[in-house]
């Protein structure tokens, strides 16, 4: 209840008045609580809609190739120097001092970076700010978070808020804008800061160890920064060969005598990624596993325009579709399959079943030699959230192992 109120309040109240004072507040005292901690390091900062942890693991690698000790904060995990632990906050950019202490930590143990995912909620509630960024990187928008933000212009406003804010506020003498200039908001982002400060990247051509042609933008831009920060070419190729992937990202689990891959996506773009890739790599026929987010309390589902789309997607690389739990949160769960089915031309392709290890235990079954298994969705999230605040432990990817029987 208390958590409805509190999104409620955030989209009646003035959204330059109060909770921006208040945010900005928070953002403040943490810094001065732990000392400024971002003066001390050289700082990254990576935001987009998707790739962002990903890039950031391959600043590390490279980094750490290079014999640096970092400071880590994403999607999936904290890390300070060789210490790390999932992110089980449910919150990439957590607030009230979170960061400033991990910073701080960072410094006390002789840190030399550390490397942020900068997520849109996080900028409009200024947990970016009295950070000190070195580097701020784009790497790709796509429509996301539209129901939270209003509108596409006003999420990709958000993103662009971190530039602006950083060239205006950093302290660094030497600040670089990063922006991956295939994306075709490219623009917005070099037209935003200083045309000397920004540098440009495309897809590298350095050999990678782990799958996805849609990474290698993302280590396009991670190799760009790398060089920047003084990584050598034989540490960052080394760091490229070696550096696996991150879990539940394009992750393959079997490649024979039929595929499955486990991946994070749940937006339209990255869940058709997923299968042009997936395309690549087997001869057979796709079979999707995934859902889509539900929204907390009454106030309607969370970017529900996408279903519809996504089921659409599904259908165009998938012999069968199954539909299942992703995090119904507090949304009916028939409802949210109902609406990505809604998509779906050829309702012979489709199977829904809410029960999400019943629902891969089922493609599971269906797959023949050749085929592929694509789970979308969860990637390595650690739980599947569903009505009145409540979290079921889970890992698609131990269910599949605990079915193939490993």
């Amino acid at each position: 209840m208390i958590r409805t109120l509190k999104y409620a309040l955030s989209k009646i109240l003035n959204p330059l008045g109060v909770l921006s004072l208040y945010h900005i507040t928070l953002a403040f005292l943490g810094a001065l609580r732990y000392g400024f901690p971002s003066k001390k390091l050289k700082v990254v900062g990576v935001t987009g809609t998707k790739g962002k942890s990903t890039t950031l693991e391959l600043i590390n690698a490279g980094l750490e190739a290079a014999g640096k000790k970092t400071v880590l904060a994403s999607s999936m995990r904290f890390k300070v120097g060789e210490n790390s632990r999932s992110n089980s906050t449910g919150n990439t950019m957590p607030g009230r001092g979170f960061l400033q202490k991990l910073m701080a930590e960072g410094v006390r143990t002789g840190c030399e970076y550390a490397l942020l995912e900068v997520v849109s909620e996080g900028v409009v509630q200024y947990r970016h700010r009295f950070i000190d960024f070195d580097v701020a990187a784009f790497v790709n928008l796509h429509p996301e978070h539209i129901e939270s933000h209003g509108s596409f212009e006003s999420y990709r406003n958000a993103k662009l808020k971190f530039f602006k804010d950083t060239e205006k506020y950093s302290s660094k003498k030497d600040v670089r804008f990063f922006v991956n200039q295939d994306d075709e908001n490219a623009n917005y982002f070099i037209n935003t800061v200083k045309k000397e400060s920004v540098v440009l990247t495309t897809k590298t051509e350095k050999e990678l160890k782990m799958r996805g042609a849609f990474n290698l933008q993302n280590a396009g831009i991670a190799e760009a920064i790398l060089r920047f920060l003084g990584a050598s070419e034989k540490d960052i190729g080394k760091a490229f060969k070696e550096f696996a992937g991150v879990p539940g990202r394009m992750e393959v689990l079997q490649e024979k005598p039929f595929g499955v891959i486990v991946d994070y996506a749940h937006t339209p773009n990255s869940l058709e990624a997923v299968y042009a890739s997936a395309k690549g790599m087997f001869n057979g026929h796709l079979i999707g596993v995934f859902g889509s987010m539900g929204a907390l309390g009454p106030l309607g589902g969370r970017d529900r325009w996408k279903r519809p789309k996504m089921g659409e997607i599904a259908e165009k690389y998938c012999k069968n579709i199954i539909l299942t739990d992703e995090d119904p949160v507090d949304e009916d769960p028939a409802q949210i399959l109902e609406e990505i089915e809604v998509g779906i031309k050829n309702k012979d392709k489709v199977k829904k079943i809410l029960d999400r290890r019943q629902a891969i235990k089922v493609a599971l079954d269906l797959a023949k030699a050749g085929d592929a298994v694509v789970i979308t969705g969860k990637g390595s999230e650690p739980y599947i959230r569903v009505a009145k605040g409540k979290r079921i432990p889970w890992s698609d990817a131990g269910v599949v192992k605990e079915l193939l029987g490993r």
